[in-house]
């Protein structure tokens, strides 16, 4: 299949005009660099004292290694039970029982509608309520990333199934499959090389939503390495920056590895 008729070439005006909203678009950007800098530098958030912390070893050792092994732990939980989470309810909401289906339809719209910190709040202060005993605060940010991620990719593989021609299930069941045959050998793997970025995308996404672990005291990246750094060195700023740094650059690698998928599934099915 091309693409290539999927958009229209821009002739000269139309290249001009690109150009001159990309000049302007550069120009509002680096105005608005200049004033944070100009607004940094009044309040001496740039002095070397600020930022001498956060090249020492100690310091990496203390805070931000620990924060970012709590951070990628939970990470790490959260997509294996997400995916595995997701794939039972996507499976099931496919089902052609009703008694099946409508349950893990109410299961998935539940817990994509609650906001993910409710969740995590619920799980590590009402634990105990429900059963006699509190949870970690690790316990409490996985049950949630797990919940909600899990809910948000049963959607994703749902609709990368149900996106397969008929025809695919069709042909299937003609050679003598089995519907959970036909689910499992036939539709499952099309449909994660179909949403495999998409997933990915969201695992990005469970990646950034375990910082909001802070609420329930999780060790994690943000608490210990924006939280520890600043109360000992009072640099606040320059902390966010390098935590901000670090999340940027390990949700880019996520996101190149997404946009490898989608380019590898884009050459198989030339």
């Amino acid at each position: 299949m091309s693409y290539a008729n999927l958009y229209e070439t821009p002739g000269p005006r139309g290249i001009r005009r690109n150009r001159a909203l990309a000049a302007g678009v550069a120009l509002v950007l680096l105005l608005v660099a200049y004033v944070v800098y100009v607004r940094f530098d009044a309040k001496e958030q740039w002095a070397a004292e600020k930022w001498t912390p956060l090249l020492r070893g100690d310091v990496w050792a203390t805070f931000i290694l620990p924060g970012l092994a709590g951070t990628l732990g939970a990470a790490v939980a959260g997509v294996v039970l997400a995916g595995l989470f997701g794939l039972v309810f996507a499976t099931a909401r496919l089902s052609d029982h009703r008694w099946i289906r409508v349950p893990a339809a109410a299961v998935v719209e539940f817990f994509r509608s609650v906001p993910l910190l409710l969740l995590i709040f619920f799980a590590f202060f009402g634990s105990y309520v429900l059963i006699g005993a509190n949870i970690s605060a690790f316990a409490a940010v996985v049950f949630g990333l797990t919940l909600y991620n899990g809910s948000v990719i049963a959607e994703i593989i749902r609709a990368g199934v149900q996106s397969l021609p008929r025809g695919q299930a069709e042909a299937a069941h003609a050679i003598g499959m089995r519907k959970g045959q036909v689910m499992r050998l036939v539709l499952l793997p099309q449909a994660f090389r179909a949403m495999m970025p998409a997933i990915v995308s969201q695992f990005v996404v469970l990646l950034k939503d375990s910082a909001l672990g802070l609420i329930v005291g999780y060790d994690e990246l943000v608490d210990r390495g924006l939280n520890g750094i600043a109360a000992n060195f009072s640099n606040v700023i320059p902390a966010a920056i390098l935590i901000a740094a670090i999340f940027i650059l390990i949700n880019l690698s996520l996101d190149r590895l997404a946009h490898r998928l989608g380019a590898t599934r884009l050459a198989a099915t030339r």
